[in-house]
């Protein structure tokens, strides 16, 4: 096997490697809405329903994930697009994607954060915590905690 055919191999199995995390990790497709907790794990401070519906803790509207991996914000217009745990902006830019171990990069690789895969805890660069968010994919907390996508 050539050295090209390999790397491809293994970019693959990376790829089937990070889509079983996720799928372990948050329920890909949960039906009920998921809580978002602040830093104390006590008051919830949104929900992210299983098909992509991202509301604030009064149950208003903040944006959604569309099935495409379109994100969009509350009046409905696309903000950015999620493509196999990468983050892009409107202008098709990489600002930033998520390793399989939870880690949140911008898109130079800076380090943003973490989003534990076992108990949905959410940190910044320096490990403060940020909330929790259990049950739902990385990619869409990464999302509302660290690309501001969901900013009013």
């Amino acid at each position: 096997m050539s050295l090209t055919n390999k790397t491809t191999v293994m970019k693959a199995l990376r790829l089937y490697i990070a889509i079983v995390a996720l799928v372990l990790s948050g329920g890909m497709f949960s039906a009920n809405a998921q809580i978002l907790r602040d830093a104390n794990n006590n008051v919830t401070i949104g929900r992210i329903s299983g098909n992509g519906m991202v509301r604030d803790n009064s149950f208003h509207s903040m944006g959604s994930f569309d099935a495409d991996g379109t994100v969009r914000n509350a009046g409905g217009e696309a903000v950015g697009k999620i493509v196999r745990l990468e983050i892009f902006d409107n202008s098709g830019t990489r600002i930033g994607y998520i390793n399989t171990d939870g880690t949140v990069r911008d898109g130079n690789s800076n380090k943003l954060g973490h989003v534990s895969l076992s108990d949905g805890k959410v940190t910044d660069a320096e490990h403060r915590t940020l909330g929790y968010a259990r049950g739902i994919r990385v990619d869409w907390i990464a999302c509302y905690y660290f690309f501001d996508f969901f900013k009013k």
